[in-house]
């Protein structure tokens, strides 16, 4: 398989495997007028198996996201095809508009204007939930 290399963009690497698709998803990649690759499965001496996503665009990331679904990723940023920057990615104190409370009591179900919010609660077992009501984020 030949994947080209990016000249200007990002590359999101050490995504733990399977975790690629979701992450395609929540940053709402596949909106975006450049190309975007999604490597499955790769080899890693390392983790034994992870994905990675190549940007081929220079764009603001949201890192909430990614700390969300994978905070042990990792960001590259390449610019002029040099590697200009690699950032590690840790799991946000709180989330933003990034996922919504499931449960239909919540005041976010019925009130469509408030923001939906989670609080990281236990860092260990990677558990947020919704500061207005308590359930927990899946």
């Amino acid at each position: 398989m030949n994947i080209d290399s990016i000249n200007n963009g990002i590359v999101i690497d050490h995504i733990t495997a399977g975790n690629g698709m979701k992450l395609y998803e929540l940053l709402k990649l596949g909106d975006l007028d450049c190309s975007v690759a999604i490597i499955k499965n790769v080899t890693s001496h390392k983790m034994g198996r992870k994905d990675i996503i190549k940007i081929d665009a220079d764009i603001p990331v949201n890192l909430d996201v990614i700390g969300f679904v994978d905070p042990g990723a990792t960001i590259n940023i390449i610019r002029d095809g040099v590697l200009v920057e690699k950032r590690a990615i840790e799991m946000p104190e709180r989330l933003v508009g990034v996922i919504k409370c499931k449960n239909p009591r919540c005041i976010t179900s019925c009130e469509q204007e408030i923001e939906h919010i989670f609080k990281l609660t236990d860092r260990e077992h990677k558990v947020y939930r919704c500061i207005y009501c308590e359930t927990k984020a899946n």
